[in-house]
């Protein structure tokens, strides 16, 4: 949807952003508790010679089956939850104005209820698919991670603001001005 491309706007203007997924990537990293619960979950083949976490493998397991989805994310997201918080701690304790939250699965996640404002970045299904095709991902990997969400059009219903991105980068950047109070926005 371009949650990285409005991420790296947003800190150009000046915000503290803290993604989820890089956060997702730091508490699975070798010597991670998070990662030896998946290696006990899910097999020794989830773990690369290098100590790594084989993210393809664990992917197509987890997107294949919701029960094993559901064991992974019982054990990365309460971690990946403590950690975000833990940095929007920090920000407040800095008198931060104002920070940004980016949270892939927010709604299933139920954490919205955290946050003064929710954005949804959204996009056409025909874009998003062309995107995540240009990125390498097979149909089939797209239609599971599809199923595994809300639909966008849920997910939209439910913000407080959304941000369509099917255009130019300067639409977008039209899109993103207001919402920082350039234009009567969120701060």
């Amino acid at each position: 949807m371009g949650k990285s491309t409005v991420a790296d706007l947003l800190r150009r203007r000046g915000l503290d952003v803290v993604d989820a997924d890089l956060l997702a990537r730091q508490v699975v990293e070798p010597g991670q508790p998070a990662l030896e619960e998946i290696r006990s979950a899910f097999g020794d083949g989830m773990i690369a010679p290098d100590g790594t976490l084989r993210r393809e493998e664990l992917a197509r397991c987890i997107f294949a089956e919701t029960l094993a989805r559901c064991k992974l994310e019982s054990i990365v997201h309460p971690r990946i939850h403590a950690l975000w918080q833990q940095r929007v701690a920090e920000l407040r304790a800095a008198d931060r104005a104002a920070a940004v939250v980016v949270i892939p699965l927010l709604f299933e996640t139920n954490t919205q209820s955290f946050f003064d404002a929710t954005i949804c970045l959204a996009c056409s299904g025909m874009t998003q698919r062309r995107r995540l095709l240009a990125r390498g991902w097979t149909e089939d990997q797209i239609r599971q991670r599809n199923e595994a969400q809300l639909p966008i059009q849920k997910k939209m219903e439910l913000a407080d603001y959304v941000i369509w991105n099917d255009g130019p980068l300067e639409v977008l950047e039209a899109q993103v001005d207001p919402l920082l109070g350039r234009s009567g926005g969120l701060c």
